[in-house]
């Protein structure tokens, strides 16, 4: 493929940046989330044989993005600006879904745009908005352009959400406008179904008509307001010992996540049982909280407590039970996190600090992390240095340790081996390392630049999704303690998984990469691109958590205990898991001279840390708690060097009644060096957790 055009259509040729965009939008948007109607099915026929070649190496992106970098760009490419005039739509803002209609304007630059040139109107391909079309004016998106009198343009909708306008005779000079009405039809454009800020209409040129484009410096910008309000999301800490405060966040959010909206009126609040924390009976919304509100609660009493919100917005009916809360003695902190997350820096929604916003104060995380792509998206961040460190610097903003964690890090987003987000735990080690550069498009590369670093990569989607993760290069066991079981995209853990990930490929899946003996702990993460970090699962059928046993909200806490597999996933909702194995953690190695023989000192301080008293050797503790009835907890084994038609499976299946609590005791049988064994919650509703996996070692 020649690296200066792409064909899409006849006589129309389409830069490289642009080719793959669409590509993205086909791949569900690099790592975009699908639409809920659209998650596939884990059948035996939806997964690659095992004849097949297996994993896909997308050498043609590489090459592509690759060549888009090294073309020419005339003086031409990109010039000129761009602005939205303000419409009936109250200026430039518009709430989600809504029907609207907006004017663009461009202006030529110093250069002008020569005859056979081209002029692009390009909306987000995510998220609904209507593509900008000159063909149907009775159909959503419909597109008027106007250009200088004596110029005759070719306006030819090019892909999903993009507009092309050629100069088929005449050329524009500096000064020199085109006039887009976007909606000009009866049906209007639909906005985007998420709310943001900074959502941009892209405007790029291709000067003097060679195939290649450029985008403007500064393209407009929108606001997307949130629809109405629809829904409640109530959120408490999961662990608290006796005395502590737990603080309770109230989010009326509209239907599909977003918050602030306009919500006003009282909710109703009860502790299930009472007693133990100390609830008001009432709690009223004002204009100014904008649907979120957030109460420090004193706790009274040892137990489990849960509690319950309702009210109405108009004649709907709000009631939301909270996250269950364990007060106790010695009570394990659970720190909860979303590692991966986009901002509309790449290919995500809203700005950087919006994320942030809404994952301490709406989705009450303790942990986030911003990880927009190092080279995707339409403007790269490898190539905007500014943009990075602007990053960088809004994360140390949001930092407050005591009560909320931000760690800098970016996406390697490498379509040869797999994609992986990096992590880092000291700005001051905080550097992009691009994908697509050859010094590091090599995990084992991208390692070694990270190492001596205070930093870790984590690698996603690894069974299927945009692009499998090629298991063939062997983990550094430093540098990658913990691995990513589960997303919006659905879970890698294995074919028989709740929410399975679309694509899957046989042999890719975690269980496969245990059988190879690589040793995890398991996190989730939402992998959001719709700006709903640690609610991903609100508009998908999967989300993704991560449950950090954490002993303070400090980053050298937060990397200690995920060094230490000391973490476990879930898809979404905060299930409280236990799982001790003869008293050693989960994410533990664990000596099989010790199973068996209860008391046998601990070998090293570190193990004694590891330990937890009263548990038989060999028994297996698990203790679920959640606020949805519970299907099952399945015990899951397998060893090191199977074959991959075999790499382990469920071995034990506990059923849980439906209960909210499920708690128990369990001895799984022997066990020998080289296996491995952990724990799958699963909830009645698909809602599910896994323990990270005890390691038996000689």
């Amino acid at each position: 493929m020649d690296c200066r055009t792409c064909p899409l259509f006849a006589g129309v040729e389409v830069g490289f940046r642009w080719a793959l965009l669409f590509l993205a939008v086909a791949m569900v948007g690099c790592d975009g989330t699908r639409d809920p109607g659209e998650q596939e099915a884990v059948t035996p026929a939806g997964l690659e044989s095992a004849e097949s070649p297996g994993r896909e190496m997308r050498g043609d992106i590489v090459d592509a993005l690759r060549a888009d970098l090294q073309a020419e760009r005339h003086p031409a490419d990109g010039g000129g600006r761009a602005w939205i005039e303000p419409t009936q739509n109250r200026g430039e803002i518009v709430q989600a879904s809504d029907l609207a209609r907006w004017t663009v304007h461009f202006e030529a630059g110093r250069h002008g745009v020569a005859q056979g040139g081209t002029v692009f109107l390009q909306i987000s391909p995510f998220w609904g908005w209507s593509t900008p079309q000159a063909e149907s004016p009775a159909a959503p998106g419909y597109t008027e352009v106007r250009g200088p009198e004596g110029v005759e343009l070719d306006v030819r909708t090019l892909d999903q959400q993009l507009l092309g306008v050629t100069l088929r005779s005449g050329r524009l000079d500096e000064g020199d406008r085109l006039i887009f009405r976007y909606g000009a039809g009866v049906a209007g454009a639909r906005a985007d179904r998420f709310a943001e800020r900074g959502e941009r209409f892209w405007i790029a040129v291709d000067g003097d008509g060679d195939g290649v484009r450029d985008l403007l410096r500064d393209v407009p910008r929108i606001d997307v307001a949130p629809g109405p309000p629809a829904r409640l999301v109530a959120v408490l800490p999961s662990t608290r010992r006796p005395g502590q405060t737990a603080r309770l966040t109230l989010a009326v959010l509209d239907a599909r996540g977003s918050a602030w909206t306009d919500f006003t009126g009282t909710l109703t609040l009860a502790a299930e049982p009472p007693g133990l924390l100390d609830v008001p009976s009432e709690v009223l919304f004002q204009g100014g909280d904008r649907g979120v509100r957030q109460l420090s609660l004193a706790t009274r009493d040892t137990g489990v407590v849960r509690i319950r919100v309702q009210g109405r917005i108009g004649a709907t009916t709000l009631d939301q039970l909270t996250n269950p809360l364990q007060v106790a003695e010695g009570a394990l902190p659970i720190l909860w996190g979303d590692l991966q997350n986009h901002s509309n820096v790449s290919d995500g929604t809203g700005l950087p600090e919006d994320l942030l916003r809404y994952a301490r104060d709406v989705a009450a995380l303790d942990v986030v992390s911003i990880t927009d792509h190092d080279h995707w998206g339409l403007r790269f961040l490898d190539q905007d240095e500014s943009t990075w460190h602007q990053i960088l610097q809004v994360t140390e903003e949001y930092h407050e340790p005591g009560r909320f964690v931000t760690l800098p890090g970016f996406e390697w987003t490498n379509w040869l081996h797999g994609h992986r987000h990096v992590l880092f735990f000291d700005v001051a080690d905080a550097r992009l390392l691009s994908s697509i550069e050859e010094e590091y498009d090599h995990p084992e590369e991208l390692w070694a630049a990270l190492d001596g670093l205070d930093a870790m990569t984590i690698a996603h989607h690894t069974a299927g999704g945009p692009i499998a993760q090629d298991w063939s290069i062997r983990p550094n066991p430093v540098l990658e303690p913990v691995t990513e079981i589960v997303s919006v995209h659905g879970a890698s853990e294995a074919a028989d998984a709740p929410h399975p990930i679309h694509r899957p490929v046989a042999g890719n899946f975690v269980r496969d990469a245990l059988a190879r003996g690589y040793r995890f702990g398991f996190l989730g993460s939402s992998d959001g691109h719709d700006g709903h970090p640690g609610l991903g699962h609100l508009a998908s059928p999967s989300g993704g958590l991560a449950a950090i046993h954490a002993s303070a909200h400090s980053r050298s806490a937060v990397a200690d205990a995920l060094r230490r597999r000391s973490v476990y996933a879930t898809n979404g909702p905060r299930i409280v898991l236990r799982a001790v194995y003869g008293g050693w953690r989960m994410g533990s190695e664990v000596p099989v001279r010790d199973v068996g023989s209860a008391g046998r000192e601990t070998s090293s301080a570190q193990d004694a840390a590891d330990r937890v008293p009263g548990i038989g050797a060999g028994d297996l503790l698990v203790q679920a708690l959640t606020s949805s009835p519970l299907e099952r907890i399945d015990i899951v084994r397998g060893s090191v060097g199977v074959s991959e038609d075999s790499a382990g499976g469920v071995a034990m299946v506990v059923a849980c009644d439906d209960r909210l609590e499920c708690s128990f005791v369990v001895d799984p049988g022997p066990v020998v060096a080289g296996e491995w064994l952990y724990v799958r919650v699963v909830q009645r509703d698909g809602g599910a957790a896994w323990s990270s996996p005890f390691y038996f070692v000689e």
